[in-house]
Order: structure tokens, then C-alpha cells, then sequence
């Protein structure tokens, strides 16, 4: 058994065991990956400030995100086809934040379907929406989440139609794969994979095979998106979404501060700085850059958690000392769930709690709660200066 000791670790076994096409799927960004790479890469541009002489005893990276008691403001984010990265994915998932205590957010597009998941955990967990074309079906959607339990519904604003993802087009993605020759051949490669996947309770979407009508084609992301998506999604739709649901709600796609200044007149609990992992408009900004904007134009009336790039602790506590209020990671614990299952999710968690509790305590502080730009070193431009 390797040593984990960093995220990356889990990525190079991800990549030797999972099929190439679901590789492909969470490892990419659309057209010219760009705002993919700096999603990261601006992340290492911000420094830290070493601090010395502080008592370090009785460190907590404990905190609340939307009221709820987490063991680290970390919240599992919502990743579609996760059950075909791992047999079962989105419960194993699910059922290691749990055990961790941070929040999971299941996928509208993921393979175990709500009930599965509620069924295999006792904790409430998060419930992603996107909005359909079929009004109908969107609130049975919503009522099965309540019926579920789920304590926050997580709305995606950015995905009204799909970006341009080439490896995806060029891989003919699919739940479950479509046997052509291509694939085939990578798939005799990963045996381990295929055993569990026959064991496995779903191998299509599962919370839309069964309960829409005259889809076309089920095991196509890109076929569901193009015919289904609400192409005329606006923030008034929003407000009767967040009514239709009754309960707490977060806008996740902000990556503009009069975007945030919007979800904030509609009501939301909080807001997800995000940029859909660099898969959506490529040359956008990466979220980081994008945070100290929208926390000024808030200025603490919401909520702010930072999704988009993290890898590590020192990312979330990066995050965290520009002013969220806490992250969201995503191909983070996909490459734990694709190398290890279950254990590998625990282990992705193990990994980002170990860096933050040990650089908090390097910057001399003692809880979450305290960091603050004071913690940092930011570069000069850091934002970036445009022309109006």
C-alpha cells in the first residue's frame, strides 16, 4: 500500500485505475483549459505569513457552514457520474463525509439517486439542482430531496448550456460507457474497476432514469443537457425555486460581484464563488481571483464559500483568510474516490485537514475563525486591473 502523504498522490493512482473517459471527465476544463489550469495555479500565487512564539495548543479547524457543525469548513461539492468513477460513488462519498463531518452535496446528473444515498447515511446531506425544461419533473425533483431530508438545496446558476469539453466529445462520454473499440480496449486495462461495477446498485443516472419521460438518450450528459436544460433560467425563476424548496438555499456559479449583489436581493443563504471547475467559460477568472470582489460587494450579507481549484489545506486556508466562510472540493476527493473507494474520500479528507490544521498553526492561529488577510501576503494586481 503507497504512502499518501498530498492530494497528488491519490490523482496518480485515480489515473492507473479508473477508465479514461471518467479520467478525462473530472480532469479537464472546456476549449483551451485555461481557466482549468489557473483555477490552481493562482492559488500558489499568494503567499503566507510565518508567525512564531504563539501558543499552539488547543487548535480546532471546527465551523459552521450554513449553521450546520462541520469538523472543517470543506464541504464535499457536487460532481456528476461520480458513480462510475468508483462502483457505488456517490454513496461511498456520502457516507465518508459523514463519518469526517463535512457536508455532501449529491448531483442532480450523479448515479446513486437521491434515495439511494439517504438510504446508506443518517445525516442529512446537500441536494445540487439543476433547472429542467420540465417544470413537472423539476418539482418531483425538489420533493424528492425534501422527502429525503436534505438540509440545503445547492442551485447551479452556470450550467444552462454545456461548455466545450473536447476530451469529453472525443471520448463519446456516457454512463454507462458505450462499448466501441476505443473503449473497449482501455477497459480490459482496468479489470479492478469492472469487477466492482458489476457489483454495483446503478449504472445510469439515477435520478432521472425512471422519472422523466421521453428522453432520447439517458447515457448521454451532453444529449440530456442539449435537450433539457432551461435554456431561460433568470433570477426570478430563482426566487421560485428557493420557494418552491422552503429551506435553505445556495447559488453556486457566482463569479461576479453584481451577480453576488443578485443573490443576495433573491434571499440566498449563501453563495458559491465558482466557476464550474474551469469546464464552463474558459478564460474566465479563477475563483480566487475572483473572491476579494465579491466579498466587498456583500460585505458579510451572505455566505461566501470558494469553490473552483483547491487541492490542498493551504488552499482552504487561503480561502478562508480572503473571507470565505468555507470551500467546496471536488476532483479533490474524486481522485481519493477513483483510487481507494471509500477510504480513499476519508483519506482526501485526511490529507486537506492535516495541511490546514498545520499551516494555521505556522501562522500562528489557533482556529478558523481568526484568519484573515493578515495571514497572507498578496501580490500587488493580484485582481487583476482591466479597462472599463
Amino acid at each position: 500500500m503507497p504512502v499518501i502523504t498530498n492530494i497528488q498522490d491519490l490523482k496518480r493512482i485515480y489515473e492507473r485505475r479508473v477508465p479514461r473517459m471518467f479520467f478525462d471527465y473530472a480532469e479537464s476544463g472546456s476549449w483551451t483549459e485555461q481557466t482549468f489550469r489557473e483555477n490552481t495555479s493562482d492559488f500558489e500565487k499568494i503567499r503566507l505569513r510565518q508567525r512564531v512564539a504563539v501558543d499552539m495548543s488547543g487548535r480546532t479547524t471546527s465551523g459552521k457552514m450554513i449553521g450546520e457543525d462541520v469538523a472543517m469548513p470543506v464541504a464535499l461539492a457536487p460532481v456528476g457520474l461520480t458513480g462510475m468513477q468508483h462502483a457505488d460513488g456517490e454513496i461511498k462519498a456520502a457516507k465518508a463525509a459523514e463519518d469526517f463531518g463535512v457536508p455532501f452535496t449529491l448531483s442532480t446528473m450523479s448515479i446513486n439517486s437521491i434515495e439511494d444515498v439517504a438510504e446508506a447515511t443518517t445525516k442529512p446531506f446537500w441536494f445540487q439542482l439543476y433547472t429542467m425544461n420540465d417544470e413537472d419533473y423539476v418539482r418531483r425533483l425538489i420533493q424528492r430531496a425534501k422527502d429525503a431530508k436534505c438540509s440545503a438545496l445547492v442551485i447551479t446558476l452556470d450550467l444552462q448550456i454545456l461548455g466545450q469539453r473536447h476530451k469529453d466529445l472525443k471520448n463519446g462520454l456516457s454512463a454507462p460507457p458505450k462499448l466501441t473499440p476505443k473503449t473497449i480496449a482501455n477497459l480490459m486495462t482496468k479489470w479492478a474497476w469492472g469487477i466492482e461495477m458489476l457489483g454495483a446498485k446503478r449504472r445510469e443516472f439515477g435520478n432521472i432514469v425512471g422519472h422523466v419521460e421521453g428522453i432520447s438518450d439517458a447515457s448521454s450528459l451532453g444529449a440530456w443537457t442539449s435537450e433539457q436544460f432551461d435554456l431561460s433560467l433568470d433570477w426570478g425563476k430563482i426566487a421560485k425555486l428557493k420557494e418552491m424548496w422552503g429551506g435553505k438555499v445556495i447559488l453556486k456559479g457566482i463569479l461576479d460581484a453584481e451577480d453576488a449583489k443578485m443573490a443576495v436581493k433573491v434571499g440566498a443563504d449563501a453563495i458559491v464563488v465558482s466557476n464550474h471547475g474551469g469546464r464552463q467559460l474558459d478564460g474566465a477568472l479563477s475563483s480566487i481571483r475572483m473572491l476579494p470582489q465579491i466579498m466587498d460587494a456583500v460585505g458579510g450579507e451572505v455566505e461566501v464559500i470558494l469553490d473552483s481549484g483547491i487541492r490542498s489545506g493551504q488552499d482552504v486556508l487561503k480561502s478562508l483568510a480572503l473571507g470565505a466562510s468555507g470551500t467546496m472540493i471536488g476532483r479533490a476527493f474524486v481522485y481519493g474516490l477513483g483510487a481507494m473507494g471509500q477510504k480513499g474520500v476519508t483519506t482526501a479528507l485526511e490529507v486537506i485537514h492535516k495541511e490546514l490544521d498545520t499551516t494555521m498553526a505556522l501562522c500562528g492561529e489557533r482556529k478558523v475563525s481568526d484568519l484573515g488577510r493578515h495571514n497572507l501576503l498578496i501580490p500587488q494586481n493580484f485582481e487583476g486591473e482591466w479597462q472599463d
